[in-house]
């Protein structure tokens, strides 16, 4: 039976058998039963490699520990309001905190309250790739001249991009990473983002 730890890039936890490509956390939210009681424990929300140093992500629900959650991609993790982990991507969370400027704690206390907040309006032309907005409730990446739908199974549907405004879902602090032309040691874009040249569709 699915959990309920895998985040969309809205934020929220739902339960559905894929898991993704990067995994993370935000503190203890399941019960003994392994239910989700809690949508966040505290200001610390990190995006993690799936595996590190031989040790991998067998049960994201241990007793009594944090609760694993998985993420599609890193631009849906960033989406939900989660930074690179100090442990297992020590050199995306350097490189991550000399280019947002603060400090560890800084930053996760000015990403709370950006995803906490309401989602910012900005011109769609000026959004960096692997950024989402919101389109008809459901949100869609950003990439080149396109926009795709996010689903728990990869992206499934493709837009051309155009001008305008768009209620955009990834927070300011992480936007601003994304316009430095962000790469880190984790996928970040799933394959099913390539599109196909001659359709514009993208290949699941």
């Amino acid at each position: 039976m699915p959990l309920q730890n895998r985040v969309t890039p809205l934020g929220e936890l739902i339960e559905t058998p894929e898991r993704g490509l990067v995994y993370g956390n935000r503190g203890r939210l399941h019960d003994e039963a392994r239910r989700i009681r809690r949508h966040h424990d505290g200001r610390r929300w990190i995006a993690c490699r799936l595996e590190f140093r031989g040790r991998r992500r067998a049960d994201p629900m241990p007793p009594g520990r944090y609760t694993g959650l998985f993420f599609l991609d890193e631009v849906t993790a960033l989406a939900a309001g989660h930074r690179p982990c100090a442990e297992c991507r020590h050199e995306d969370y350097l490189r991550f905190v000399d280019l947002v400027g603060m400090r560890a704690q800084a930053i996760d206390a000015c990403l709370h309250e950006e995803r906490m907040g309401p989602h910012q309006e900005q011109a769609l032309e000026d959004l960096p790739d692997g950024a989402f907005v919101l389109r008809d409730g459901d949100p869609w990446l950003v990439l080149g001249d396109r926009l795709l739908r996010w689903t728990p199974g990869g992206y499934a549907e493709s837009r051309s991009r155009s001008a305008g405004p768009a209620e955009v879902i990834t927070p300011p602090t992480n936007l601003r990473v994304l316009a430095s032309g962000w790469s880190g040691g984790v996928p970040l874009v799933h394959p099913s983002g390539n599109l196909d040249a001659s359709t514009g569709v993208p290949t699941l």
